[in-house]
């Protein structure tokens, strides 16, 4: 028979999101365990070589090793206990608590826990995922790949690539292949526009003189048992291959950066009801789930563009686990129209006197001198413009609210209206 124990807190991922989850329960007096299936702490910040994190929560210019080792250090001096090399196998649910079942260094283990955290972090979709044709030869990568073959494993993965998609992680990778020596030939977006942050665009291919097309993508990809090369053609405004404009580039590797996924299985297993727009967990501004008991945190409720974001919904989601008692949830839901990707949270609690809630959204397309309008029901309760806006760039806003303010069946409802030409003359 398997022993079970019991936590206050459990956190599922070791990443920014579980490390400040896992240090704001303990902070907060819950007896909390944190795990994570690899050999060391950190999550995707171990590869992450590159500068630019911390420039938020430390006001320094950290590299991603050097972000999770401030928390990491915390760590040690908490009264976390963290198991490494352990892997959550399943998930039951009894009287609103978790039990895991868990593979371990030690053998199969099994957790209750009043309640739970998921910061399991986001996978990189992949070239089946998108529909590039052609043989499962060697070659194709995903960036979150290419960036470990060559930041941990030292090894270059090519050295003359194709990099199709304009994310963050792929742009990165156009310096940092061009840094080591390969060719990078160029970054391929199909959307109209690049989807990775200015400040990426302009430091990794600008002045690298990496060539970026848009409205462009790979359909085929050519190679028996290594890529040889790729088709490249461009798209309409549906972003479906134009016929006739086909172009055959030789390389040695296609690298992909075409969107991130919330790793949400173990969510899903459990009953969490998810965002059919964010792909994570419906939550409310404490980040709890549609179960109680159940929070979600970091790149497994939303894809944030900044690791400062992370942590800090780590640290919510922490502080409220640790919390955590059987209350009575009145809630709102919190939506948005067609002028926004998505709002987190989608819901808010009503039983508080005062709400200070933290709301991330993107944008759905660029826009200028845009006012986001968040208003319940025929009643306008914030306004504010932005001067510019792109749906690769999330926004941040804090929202103070009132119990009074939230009464009503009537969602929160946010929008975003342009300024048009005409009102600018």
């Amino acid at each position: 028979m398997i022993d079970e124990l019991n936590f206050d807190v459990v956190v599922i991922g070791a990443g920014p999101a579980g490390l400040a989850a896992a240090l704001s329960a303990d902070q907060n007096g819950a007896k909390t365990l944190l795990i994570e299936r690899e050999a060391r702490l950190g999550g995707i910040l171990k590869q992450c070589i590159h500068d630019g994190f911390g420039l938020v929560r430390f006001q320094e210019k950290l590299s991603g090793p050097e972000y999770a080792e401030r928390f990491i250090d915390q760590l040690s001096q908490s009264n976390v206990t963290v198991w490494t090399l352990s892997f959550v196998s399943k998930i039951d649910r009894a009287n609103d608590e978790s039990i895991l079942t868990l593979i371990t260094r030690d053998g199969m283990k099994v957790v209750r826990a009043r309640s739970l955290i998921l910061a399991t972090g986001c996978r990189e979709r992949t070239s089946r995922q998108i529909g590039v044709h052609g043989r499962h030869c060697a070659g194709v990568f995903t960036a979150g790949t290419a960036q470990y073959y060559t930041n941990i494993l030292g090894k270059m993965p090519t050295k003359r690539c194709v990099i199709l998609g304009s994310g963050d992680i792929g742009l990165i990778m156009a310096r940092r292949l061009t840094i080591e020596g390969a060719d990078v030939i160029g970054v391929y977006e199909a959307k109209p526009t690049p989807s990775g942050l200015t400040r990426n665009i302009s430091q990794c291919l600008w002045d690298f003189d990496i060539p970026l097309y848009t409205s462009k993508t790979v359909t085929r990809v050519f190679g028996d048992t290594r890529l040889n090369a790729v088709e490249i053609a461009s798209v309409d405004d549906c972003m479906c291959p134009i016929s006739g404009t086909e172009e055959i580039i030789p390389c040695d590797a296609l690298i992909l950066s075409v969107g991130l996924i919330p790793e949400n299985e173990l969510a899903q297993s459990i009953g969490v009801l998810l965002d059919s727009k964010t792909k994570g967990p419906i939550v409310d501004e404490r980040n709890e789930t549609s179960l109680k008991g159940v929070y979600a945190c970091g790149n497994a409720l939303h894809v944030n563009d900044l690791v400062d974001y992370v942590s800090e919904s780590g640290e919510i989601a922490g502080t409220a686990a640790a919390n955590h008692s059987d209350y009575i949830r009145d809630l709102v839901s919190v939506e948005c129209d067609d002028s926004l990707l998505y709002v987190v949270p989608q819901r808010l609690n009503r039983n508080t006197e005062k709400i200070s809630c933290v709301f991330f959204f993107r944008s759905s397309k660029e826009m200028n001198h845009a006012t986001l309008i968040v208003s319940k029901g025929d009643t306008v309760l914030y306004s504010k413009t932005f001067q510019h806006l792109r749906p690769p760039e999330m926004e941040r806003l804090v929202l103070p609210l009132t119990a009074e303010q939230l009464a009503g069946e009537a969602p929160l409802q946010f929008h975003l209206e342009e300024k048009t030409n005409e009102s600018n003359e």
